[in-house]
């Protein structure tokens, strides 16, 4: 006989778990409500309501419209999590040899506050994330290598936070131990509290340990792998550590068809938050209400968040090239410069636009806009593989001193000294790598050969200050960039933010 409003938690195996994988299991609390008893007996059955456990994530069962059966995030597949964990081993053996045994450390973010009981929106570090697909905070990965002709062979270890109802009361659903391991397809879950006593085995000389000790993710978790592992390992067998991070941000750095398809929403998300932005520009609008905009439509198409705080630079507000302030009016006849992009499950977008805040640009303003565009089309097309970053730029530079001397706003100078002053109106680079952050992989060198499944954006600008004497009037206190992001690929380059209105024509015809 079932007590009134009770309930438990049965463990539901096979169809009824995880559809996609057969023979697993998921939670599922089923409760038991107040029934009426007749007098036959046999009619007096309890009504049961089966309500899936929520996890610390979104899943198949818990968020249909986001994740479909069978990913642990949205997009992206358990079998995929498993092979890029397997491709990181292989590729540490292949590096440091088959002979020993290897122990790899990956720690997650921890959650950051802004004050007091205020914290900062969570985001998952993205090495992390790229080999687990695990979203909670305080947690740890570890990969250690199996004996095996394949140098791929692991076992996955996920070390998380034990379930707890008062922290949930306040945080959210914990996935536990159990959760996890339906969830992300490692081998085991363990409660992250016994991470010491996990470590212990490793500490051995037989053992390469593999973790980014002197770049600390999360200072408490990385205390402990010391405390645990390092130190006493050091002082028994003076056995080194190595860093992981340049290895798993080589894997970054070739995309999969699923992170491209990601990367692909993310930038027809931004495009069309542009085109809406243009569309509302106004004389007399401010910053705060063109990046209010972009943001809402961002969100309102299914986005995440932004990527990053954008820049929203109206006038000379645009030559301080990571102007975020964003606290200005914006006046008639001015340009407004906007660097922004979406954050779309975990894969981020990268655009900049410059457009006139009336709707049509002055002569000066036309001219300018235009070398800046035809220096980034030029630029675009060599986006190949085999082509280096800084092979760009150096086309960048030459280009902009060639631009700068036809518009009279540079003259006398030629070859080096030239190039010198390409530099001091363009003084960034023409390019960074792109994915699960803006500025993504930055321990991976620009001056490497671009290979197919890249991600990389473009970005020429030229900024002439209010003050630059040297520059005719007309020029000045101009600032403009225009960006695009690109999939490397074994013919053209495939401009993933192509839906973004960048042509004059086009720029002026959508505001007018």
């Amino acid at each position: 006989m079932f007590s009134s409003l009770s309930s438990k938690v049965l463990r539901i195996v096979g169809r009824n778990g995880f559809p996609d994988v057969p023979g697993s299991n998921i939670l599922i609390t089923v409760g038991h409500f107040r029934t009426c008893f007749l007098k036959n007996f046999s009619s007096s059955s309890p009504v049961c309501v089966r309500t899936v456990r929520y996890l610390g994530q979104p899943t198949s069962q818990t968020h249909p419209h986001l994740v479909r059966p069978g990913e642990v995030t949205t997009g992206i597949q358990r079998e995929e999590f498993r092979q890029r964990r397997g491709q990181l081993m292989s590729a540490i053996k292949e590096h440091h040899g088959k002979q020993s045994r290897h122990v790899v450390i990956v720690v997650s973010s921890p959650v950051k506050y802004m004050a007091v009981d205020v914290p900062y929106p969570f985001r998952q570090d993205p090495n992390f994330l790229y080999l687990s697909g695990f979203k909670e905070p305080n947690s740890v990965l570890v990969l250690e290598s199996c004996p095996g002709t394949s140098p791929s062979n692991h076992k996955a270890t996920l070390l998380v936070p034990e379930r707890n109802p008062d922290r949930e009361l306040w945080d959210g659903p914990r996935s536990g131990t159990d959760g996890a391991l339906q969830l992300t397809g490692v081998d085991q879950t363990l409660k992250i509290d016994d991470l010491g006593k996990f470590l212990v085995q490793f500490r051995t000389a037989d053992w390469t340990v593999w973790f980014d000790h002197f770049k600390p993710v999360h200072r408490h978790l990385c205390e402990q792998v010391k405390t645990s592992l390092l130190q006493p390992r050091t002082l028994q067998s003076k056995a080194t550590t190595q860093p992981i991070s340049r290895f798993v941000q080589q894997l970054r750095l070739v995309k999969s068809y699923s992170e491209i398809a990601l990367m692909q929403k993310a930038a027809d998300i931004t495009a069309q938050a542009f085109a809406d932005a243009m569309r509302f520009s106004f004389p007399g609008v401010s910053e705060a209400q063109l990046q209010g905009k972009l943001d809402y439509e961002c969100r309102m198409d299914g986005a995440d968040m932004l990527a990053y705080p954008p820049v929203v630079a109206g006038g000379n507000r645009a030559n301080t090239l990571h102007y975020i302030s964003n606290n200005q009016v914006i006046k008639n006849g001015e340009l407004v410069l906007v660097d922004a992009g979406c954050e779309y499950h975990g894969y981020v977008c990268d655009i900049t636009r410059t457009w006139p805040i009336s709707g049509k640009f002055t002569e000066p303003q036309r001219q300018l806009y235009e070398a800046v565009l035809s220096i980034q089309k030029t630029c675009l097309n060599l986006c190949r593989p085999e082509i280096s970053l800084d092979h760009i730029y150096t086309v960048m530079l030459n280009l902009i001193g060639l631009k700068l001397k036809d518009l009279g706003i540079v003259r006398d100078k030629e070859g080096y000294e030239l190039t010198q002053t390409a530099r001091r109106y363009c003084p960034h680079h023409i390019s960074h790598y792109l994915g699960m952050d803006v500025h993504d992989t930055p321990d991976m060198s620009r001056s490497s050969k671009l290979q197919p499944g890249m991600v990389v954006t473009v970005e020429p600008g030229i900024y002439i200050k209010e003050d630059d004497q040297s520059a005719p009037p007309e020029f000045r206190g101009i600032g403009i960039r225009i960006e695009d992001d690109v999939l490397i690929r074994e013919g053209d380059p495939q401009i993933l933010t192509r839906n973004c209105p960048k042509e004059v024509l086009e720029i002026e015809r959508l505001m007018a």
